[in-house]
């Protein structure tokens, strides 16, 4: 009767687990597909992103480590909760560790890396600003 009652607890908890993980799973792939993919874009502003950005925001925008200590996604988090205009000042006049790319990068290509995050990286509707 015990081995009964034991097998019986193994599968509902096998079979939570396995539903559980299903739906971090949709979840997870949810948000990695969002926005477009930077290495297959042909965008200008996704050049600019490649040669600029990657280093430290990670080929993707997803963020990554940099000696140690983590750099911030561009897709999600606290980037996701800034306004075209917060982003482009942060590009245009750097906020640490974080360097200004004024004198680097034109004015219309900074607003245009800020239109992109936002847009395109981050899949918001820029009129609903």
């Amino acid at each position: 009767m015990h081995r009964f009652v034991f097998i019986y607890r193994m599968k509902i908890l096998t079979t939570a687990f396995f539903l559980a993980a299903t739906a971090f799973a949709c979840t997870l792939k949810e948000s990695v597909s969002r926005g477009i993919v930077i290495a297959e874009s042909k965008k200008y502003e996704a050049s600019l992103y490649r040669q600029n950005c990657a280093v430290c925001h990670g080929s993707e925008a997803y963020g990554k480590m940099v000696d140690g200590k983590p750099v911030p996604a561009l897709r999600f988090g606290e980037a996701e909760k800034k306004s075209e205009e917060e982003i482009y000042q942060q590009i245009a006049h750097g906020k640490l560790p974080m360097p200004s790319f004024n004198g680097q990068l034109t004015e219309k290509e900074m607003r245009n890396m800020a239109r992109f995050i936002v847009k395109d990286l981050q899949g918001r509707d820029i009129r609903g600003e």
